[in-house]
């Protein structure tokens, strides 16, 4: 992988994949003490960064090879980048998903041309299901991050990068495969040495840091997480090499963290990203002191499922102090009820559920139980609803 071969993508991609937006983030500026800007590949077509490598590896087939068709497997972003991409370019094109995967990413995985099959529980059975068919009927397998064209194609984000922040010091990229850090930090490093490449994983699908440490691929046995995007058990052997040797760092993230993350980039930046491509957010925000600014965090996708976003908020929200849950006990009178909801009113804390007990065996013959769901302004104001409730005489418990 050479800086020609991206710079030859760059090309290839002129007129089909987006120049995507560099946004500034002031909250995050005023957290890691220096300039942060959001490349924002969820905003690019298809909603991710995929639509580049994929075009790339397919524009480079021969006559024979396109004539034959593409096949690829994915559980979303490749599979809509892969239909694109071989739309754009008259070539056929299959797709097999998993049987699980979200309804919106089939149905936008078919409107961009391509033959879906849906075939077994997770990727990897998917995956199996695409090489076979690609051995039965000749048709291209399209790697989702395992092959030079695909790393090259990936590469055009970071020659964005450095033309859109030219100072940039240090840019932060979720990990999964490796395609897109390995493609970044081939056009990085070959220009501006200096400037620091960190990638991100979650904590459980962090496949590199073991591979690194081994000095070769690692398979993790059973990833979890939901980011989906990055969520590999392997990496790849065409990246591993180059994250080996051109990414300064890797770290991993919790599921908390990225939840925290989505919730920010939703509500301080107003933007829509999926749990893999908050990941770098979620690094600045675990520590932000270790970064030298100007940073530049990849926004790599923003394919995430209506079902999935509405947990992933409630969880970020909830860690990051917006709910409150607790129970306490009260005399079993009429009233009673109403007044703890007039102390939590005055504290200007909702409620959004309440469950009342007057029949466990635990309680006295004049008590009764309340377990509440508050919404709050945050630790602080959660602490406050507490002192407010202790204040009343009610004996609070988590």
């Amino acid at each position: 992988m050479t800086l020609d071969a991206v710079r030859d993508a760059q090309k290839v991609l002129s007129g089909v994949a987006r120049t995507t937006a560099l946004e500034g983030s002031r909250h995050l500026s005023a957290l890691i003490g220096a300039p942060v800007h959001l490349k924002c590949e969820n905003l690019q077509r298809t909603g991710s960064f995929k639509v580049r490598g994929a075009y790339v590896r397919i524009a480079g087939l021969s006559a024979r090879e396109r004539a034959a068709g593409v096949v690829a497997a994915s559980a979303g972003n490749h599979a809509q980048g892969v239909a694109l991409a071989a739309s754009l370019l008259g070539v056929r094109s299959t797709v097999f998903m998993p049987e699980g995967a979200p309804l919106p990413k089939v149905a936008a995985t078919r409107e961009y041309g391509a033959e879906v099959r849906l075939h077994g529980q997770v990727v990897d059975e998917s995956l199996r299901a695409a090489q076979e068919y690609a051995r039965r009927t000749g048709a291209v397998f399209i790697h989702p991050f395992d092959h030079p064209d695909v790393i090259a194609g990936q590469g055009t984000v970071g020659l964005e990068i450095l033309e859109q922040c030219p100072e940039v010091r240090t840019i932060v990229v979720g990990i999964g495969g490796g395609g897109l850090a390995a493609g970044i930090a081939v056009a990085v490093k070959a220009l501006r040495p200096d400037v620091r490449v960190v990638g991100v994983q979650a904590a459980g699908a962090a496949a590199y840091p073991p591979s690194l440490k081994a000095g070769r691929p690692v398979t993790l046995g059973a990833p979890a997480t939901m980011a989906d995007g990055i969520k590999v058990g392997r990496p790849g052997d065409v990246p591993f090499g180059i994250v080996e040797r051109l990414v300064d760092e890797v770290r991993t993230v919790s599921e908390d963290q990225i939840a925290a993350a989505l919730l920010l980039c939703l509500e301080r930046a107003k933007l829509v990203v999926e749990p893999a491509g908050a990941t770098p957010v979620a690094a600045l925000l675990a520590a932000p002191s270790s970064f030298e600014g100007p940073v530049v965090a990849v926004l790599s996708g923003g394919n995430v499922d209506p079902l999935l976003m509405q947990g992933v908020l409630r969880h970020g929200m909830a860690a990051a102090g917006r709910y409150l849950s607790l129970r306490l006990r009260l005399t079993d009178r009429p009233g009673a009820l109403a007044a703890l909801l007039e102390v939590l009113s005055a504290a200007d804390a909702n409620v959004l559920d309440v469950s009342h007990v007057r029949t466990d065996p635990r309680l006295g013959l004049t008590e009764a139980e309340v377990e509440l769901h508050l919404e709050t302004k945050g630790p602080e104001h959660c602490s406050a609803v507490r002192a407010a409730l202790r204040e009343a005489g009610y004996l609070v418990t988590p």
